[in-house]
């Protein structure tokens, strides 16, 4: 019997063409790119102002170590501004609740409502015809406790935190008493914010109770002026992380006009003794 015969198989492999490289990768996230900072400018456009800065702020300061809106870790939810026409209306709101405990007017020059830096600011001050405390004392009076009283039932409906702040003039105390007007002005701060969240305002709400003494006269060059003797009652923007301090561009956001604080001076000599 013969061999059978031996069957031989022969592979051929077939030539590549020459390689095509990856230019198109390239071109193609490059184009996708494009297409996604497209859409991401068109959605800024028709996004909110509130938005538009809080992206800006992120990119001004990524690390978060301001105090302004998108430029923390919290988003832009940080500074919430109040509307123009709210602040306007809180402040109309409040001098209507005034309006029905003084119908005739006679707190009118002893009140002031004003937009600040700080949020809305309300300075109850004294006169020579009247005073919200007993001569000397944390001790209020009755006109005071029915202002505080219809203020608070305003207030305490807000979501707002609110800081008292005592200022009190330059008359010194006589003889050589233990109590100055540091402690005066910081115990009738204190106790207007009892009366308060005895009368609406919740205990969550007040953020400060501050007392400046005779430190930021209302009336510098009359610094036993009466209107220097007063309380103030600053109903603070809306910030959620906690911060004490609105963006520097606040009021500008509202359309309103900045109204400077009564800065630190220096009182000039008094004779006087009796304190009020």
């Amino acid at each position: 019997m013969e061999d059978a015969p031996q069957i031989i198989i022969i592979k051929k492999k077939a030539g590549h063409g020459a390689h095509h490289g990856g230019a198109w990768k390239v071109a193609y996230a490059d184009f996708v790119t494009a297409m996604m900072a497209l859409f991401i400018v068109l959605w800024l456009m028709n996004a909110s102002k509130q938005v538009q800065e809080a992206v800006g702020g992120y990119f001004k300061d990524p690390r978060g170590t301001a105090k302004v809106v998108g430029t923390n870790m919290n988003g832009a939810g940080d500074y919430v501004a109040i509307k123009k026409q709210d602040m306007l209306k809180l402040k109309e709101e409040l001098l209507q609740a005034i309006h029905h405990i003084d119908p005739d007017n006679k707190l009118k020059d002893r009140i002031e409502i004003t937009i600040t830096q700080e949020g809305l600011r309300i300075e109850l001050m004294e006169s020579s015809k009247g005073t919200f405390f007993e001569l000397g004392s944390p001790t209020p009076t009755p006109e005071l406790l029915d202002l505080l009283k219809a203020l608070s039932k305003e207030l305490g409906k807000l979501p707002n935190k609110i800081s008292i702040e005592g200022h009190t003039d330059s008359t010194p105390y006589s003889g050589g008493r233990m109590y100055d007007n540091w402690d005066l002005s910081s115990d009738r701060a204190n106790e207007a914010r009892r009366l308060m969240q005895n009368e609406g305002v919740r205990a969550d709400q007040i953020s400060q109770v501050r007392g400046f003494a005779d430190q930021r006269l209302r009336l510098a060059l009359q610094p036993n002026a009466p209107s220097n003797r007063r309380i103030s009652l600053i109903v603070q923007y809306l910030v959620k992380n906690e911060a004490e301090v609105a963006p520097p561009d606040a009021l500008t956001r509202l359309g309103l006009q900045p109204v400077i604080a009564p800065a630190p001076s220096t009182p000039a000599p008094s004779t006087q003794t009796q304190k009020k």
